[in-house]
């Protein structure tokens, strides 16, 4: 009888952990069904970075673009400029000098001072 009491134990053991393996089981498919999803949120995240790398690599290749091109501007318009003043301090050299011989010929003297006026006074002065 011993042998019987003891598979009856048992079998009273088996009974008791069958719901905590059904529970076991349940917890073994929600993991499951987490490993799943979380698989495809890593795989949609995945091709999102790789999208937003290739994203960059064509932002960056339109930024040194952009980049070289104003650098091209800049010293387009930067020797435009050291033209322009060339030009300015060559015509205020020319100005002066041109100033400097019309003053010594005397040409701005007599442009500039009115012309002497010979005026007579005559006496209207009667003795008498």
């Amino acid at each position: 009888m011993d042998d019987q009491v003891k598979i009856a134990v048992l079998e009273q053991k088996i009974e008791d952990l069958k719901p905590i393996v059904l529970r076991i089981d349940a917890a073994i498919e929600k993991l499951s069904e987490v490993n799943t999803t979380v698989s495809r949120m890593l795989a949609i995240h995945e091709e999102r970075i790789s999208k937003q790398e290739e994203v960059d690599k064509v932002l960056f290749v339109k930024i040194d673009k952009l980049r070289d091109k104003i650098d091209r501007d800049y010293d387009r318009f930067d020797q435009r400029i050291r033209q322009l003043e060339k030009r300015v301090w060559m015509a205020i050299g020319a100005v002066v000098v041109a100033s400097f011989v019309m003053n010594n010929a005397g040409i701005l003297t007599k442009v500039l001072t009115a012309p002497e006026s010979q005026s007579k006074i005559t006496s209207s002065y009667v003795e008498g």
